[in-house]
């Protein structure tokens, strides 16, 4: 979570070159290519039920990450994220049999209002932001249920890597269309190195194993600290400042999304992290 962060808040401070797209493009399409040369993919071979899930799970990671990056260019890192949060924490309320759920359903709204609420910040927040990362919690929900089938069929390592070619094959001509030429320049391709490795290579990897290895509500604990430690990064590398009620809508967030985890049974999936 620390790499995707601090990785996320860099690709930002590049958005008035790429734009969102395009760092998108960037971040996924290099990632691909650094583990087609790590792993060289056409060295293995799928049935048909493993390539669906596969192909299923690199779209979603593609409009995860094109809906997400759009949210930030408009919303500040830690705000994006709670809101984001939406998606895990529908996916637990969509598996629990319990009436409580409903109390983190109200007390995340809660928080979600008290983020965006005008004034929250000192400044307006931006409708159409808070629309995509609405879109973008739609899709991180999406993620976890596809991310959960494909672990269960595929090696982890080979679902990262050919998810991620899937993915390419959706956002690079998404960052071409937004950004066009300035994708080649040498330092926004140095930079969308630096993205693709700490935003997607490695944290991706990560979480495979960590999804398979460690006990549902431990992993689904540990991954409601990212608004915080997103909201951290940002403010050390963009200077990204909250006002206090957007930092109690956001412990709302996390609050509820712990609650969910350690009030559900533990055969349900626990949350991947977001792109």
């Amino acid at each position: 979570m620390i790499s995707l962060c601090v990785g996320t808040s860099f690709a930002k401070t590049l958005f008035g070159v790429a734009g969102p797209a395009g760092m998108t493009a960037l971040r996924i399409g290099l990632s691909a290519l650094l583990l087609i040369a790590v792993q060289r993919p056409w060295r293995w071979r799928l049935d048909a039920g493993q390539a669906r899930v596969v192909i299923g799970y690199g779209v979603v990671l593609a409009c995860m990450n094109l809906s997400f990056y759009a949210a930030l260019a408009r919303l500040p890192l830690g705000v994006a994220i709670a809101i984001e949060f939406l998606g895990p924490l529908g996916v637990a309320v969509a598996y629990s049999r319990s009436r409580f759920d409903l109390v983190w359903v109200a007390l995340a709204a809660a928080g979600i209002v008290a983020l965006v609420l005008p004034g929250a910040s000192g400044h307006p927040v931006d409708p159409v932001g808070v629309g995509f990362a609405l879109t973008a919690a739609l899709f991180w929900a999406l993620y976890i249920i596809v991310g959960k089938r494909a672990t269960a069929r595929v090696p982890e390592r080979q679902i990262v890597c050919l998810g991620l070619c899937t993915a390419s094959l959706i956002a690079v001509p998404a960052g071409i269309a937004q950004a066009g030429a300035a994708l080649l320049d040498a330092h926004v391709l140095l930079a969308g190195f630096v993205v693709a490795i700490f935003c997607s290579a490695l944290p991706y990897s990560l979480e495979m194993f960590a999804m398979k290895r460690m006990p549902n509500q431990v992993f689904g604990i540990v991954v409601s600290l990212e608004p915080a430690i997103g909201a951290a990064a940002a403010f050390a590398i963009l200077g990204e400042r909250l006002g206090g009620l957007q930092w109690i809508g956001m412990g709302c967030v996390v609050a509820a999304t712990i609650g969910s985890v350690l009030s559900r049974p533990r055969t349900d999936p626990p949350e991947a992290m977001p792109a």
